[in-house]
């Protein structure tokens, strides 16, 4: 019965080692990625624009927001801080991202990816920038299902 709880108690403290990392890994991130976004935003809604997907003018309202909220994000997930709306946020924009880039690739669109460095020497769209983004996007996910969210409702009693 002890080597149970010992094995369980294993196994807990290595998802939460995973949740972990990946909140490290997701924070680190988000944080890299607006930082170059923040400092050059003309040139952030020149990428947006390049991918055709938005209404003519929107891109400078997004090129405004999006990186702020990404730096916030990432500041959440580094500190420990409202997980579950950063996570569920990650979440949202990983899949938005995928889907931009994927139309972009399927009209035949070759254009830099904007999403680390806005500048035109950017790492180009393909797909390696959508596995990437799914990456982030299964990361987003075991940190939205991570044990410290469950609960019971009656207490175990041993």
């Amino acid at each position: 019965m002890e080597k149970g709880r010992i094995s369980h108690r294993m196994s807990q403290d290595i998802k939460n080692a995973v949740v972990l990392l990946c909140r490290i890994i997701l924070g680190i991130m988000f944080i890299y990625a607006s930082l170059d976004k923040i400092t050059h935003p003309e040139e952030f809604a020149k990428q947006i624009g390049y991918y055709k997907a938005l209404p003519f003018g929107l891109e400078n309202l997004v090129a405004i927001v999006l990186p702020w909220l990404e730096l916030i994000i990432g500041i959440c997930f580094l500190a420990g801080i409202f997980v579950d709306g950063a996570t569920l946020l990650s979440i949202m924009m990983m899949i938005g991202f995928i889907l931009i880039i994927s139309q972009a690739l399927l009209r035949g669109i070759d254009i830099s990816c904007g999403c680390f460095k806005v500048s035109a020497d950017g790492e180009n769209i393909g797909l390696t920038t959508i596995i990437r983004d799914i990456i982030f996007l299964v990361m987003s996910f075991v940190v939205l299902n991570r044990q410290e969210r469950k609960f019971e409702f009656l207490p175990k009693y041993d």
